[in-house]
């Protein structure tokens, strides 16, 4: 195995000694082991060599086989992208042996945003870049290197904490997920010099083609050095649109030249399941928080502004009759100045089906149901779009046809911030063979050609 001494090692001691503390965090192992007392793990070793070259033989058997699927790929002239995770769990080989990497008394998250009123809390504690820039940026150059193993290309996750992280404090009640957070670092002038030199060493070190999720509440340095390196951002089709003026969906050819164009990702549900049940929607949470900070009852204004009815998914969908900002602003009693939080929410989300529907060019029959038409030309749509890339889930290719009946819902990958045994379980219903013989395939090829991405 190439490139893995750095890390084997205490990888597969922390597997061994976790299975003989009934898989508990390491935090709470007895101090010696904790602690990483030299004699006390050069024992524990000894006298568990068996377990130890089992758990050494596991990642050699990976090794070998994730060889053979790149080798496989390259021959067939096919380019794989892999992941580099951003953060790793508190309870890792990671954390236990780099501590001084890692700000413990902090876990990530994300800011409150539309989607999620409260924002996310997933747990993993911040990295301590100080340290880790003390040390030459060894711990990410290692594992670049052994990445190169599998991959040419690479995506990194939640790119904007390179620059920025959004972090709380370890005894905030969870409850609160990131309502009470703070950027790490604070200040604002820091930022792109962080997030500069962190991607310089990211990319110097490896031939792979970094490409960057960078997705959700972006500083403006983010794109810039992004931009300046060269590194592909993701452009997702429903968050598209042209933001303060219109509001109206962003057409193919103003999409980022250097980025991938996609229509969902992991974190997001699929096509189907936006349309359904969040196009032209606003989260609840959110706009009752909202309303308490301009001082409006949600319980006085809900009925009138919302079908409650139709609204599900914690999503509230507007009544027909609230078709004007004016509209809106008699409901609520108040000023554009003094209501201009709720009032972007309505800009984003009032109508937003319509537009979605113009934007394809559906035609005159607007309808609620996810239709086959639908799926198709949005992802012919994306797939024309002036990105250098157009990478699709292959929930999205399926449902032009064969998943039309399934539940949406039940096709998403991941939901950020939650714990729950559905987040990176699904198994697709079909096997790959079965998948070659089906008749969208055709659809997939004429979309492709058409647009020039074969």
């Amino acid at each position: 195995m190439e490139n893995c001494k750095s890390w084997l090692d205490v990888y597969v001691l922390y597997k061994v000694i976790k299975e003989k503390n009934f898989e508990k965090n390491w935090e709470d192992w007895e101090e010696e082991f904790k602690n990483r007392d030299p004699k006390v793990l050069e024992n524990f070793k000894q006298d568990n060599l068996e377990r130890i070259r089992f758990h050494s033989w596991l990642q050699w058997q990976l090794f070998e086989q994730f060889k053979k699927v790149k080798a496989y790929a390259e021959s067939n002239g096919v380019l794989l992208m892999g992941d580099l995770p951003f953060l790793v769990s508190r309870d890792s080989a990671d954390t236990w042996e780099h501590r001084d990497y890692f700000k413990l008394g902090l876990c990530s998250g994300a800011p409150p945003d539309m989607y999620f009123a409260k924002g996310q809390r997933w747990g993993m504690p911040a990295y301590n870049w100080q340290n880790i820039d003390r040390d030459g940026f060894g711990y990410i150059k290692e594992r670049l290197s052994y990445a190169e193993n599998f991959y040419d290309l690479f995506r990194i996750d939640h790119a904007v904490g390179m620059f920025r992280i959004w972090t709380i404090p370890l005894l905030e009640p969870e409850e609160n997920a990131g309502l009470n957070g703070r950027f790490d670092p604070q200040d604002e002038n820091l930022w792109e010099a962080q997030g500069r030199k962190i991607l310089s060493v990211m990319v110097l070190a490896t031939k792979m083609l970094p490409c960057a999720e960078d997705l959700g509440i972006i500083p403006e340095c983010s794109y810039r050095v992004l931009e300046e390196f060269g590194v592909p951002g993701i452009d997702v089709q429903r968050w598209m649109k042209y933001w303060g003026t219109s509001y109206d969906f962003k057409a193919p050819q103003d999409y980022r030249k250097n980025s991938i164009a996609t229509l969902s990702t992991h974190d997001s549900s699929i096509l189907c399941a936006w349309w359904l049940h969040e196009a032209g929607t606003v989260d609840g949470e959110l706009f009752k928080r909202k309303c308490q900070e301009a001082g409006i009852s949600f319980d006085a204004v809900s009925n009138e502004l919302f079908n409650l009815e139709s609204s599900n998914q914690a999503r509230l969908r507007w009544r027909h009759k609230i078709h004007s900002i004016d509209m809106l602003l008699k409901v609520l009693k108040r000023s554009e100045n003094e209501a201009r939080d709720l009032v972007n929410l309505y800009k984003d989300s009032h109508d937003e089906r319509r537009k979605f529907w113009d934007y394809l060019g559906m035609g005159n029959k607007f309808g609620r149901n996810c239709s086959h038409d639908l799926v198709r030309l949005a992802l012919g749509k994306v797939s024309d779009s002036a990105s250098i890339f157009s990478i699709q889930l292959l929930q999205d290719w399926l449902s032009i046809d064969c998943l039309y009946d399934c539940d949406f819902c039940q096709l998403r990958i991941n939901s950020p911030g939650t714990i729950s045994d559905k987040n990176w379980s699904i198994v697709m219903d079909l096997s790959l063979e079965d998948i070659l013989s089906l008749p969208v395939n055709n659809i997939i090829n004429d979309i492709n050609s058409k647009t020039h991405r074969l």
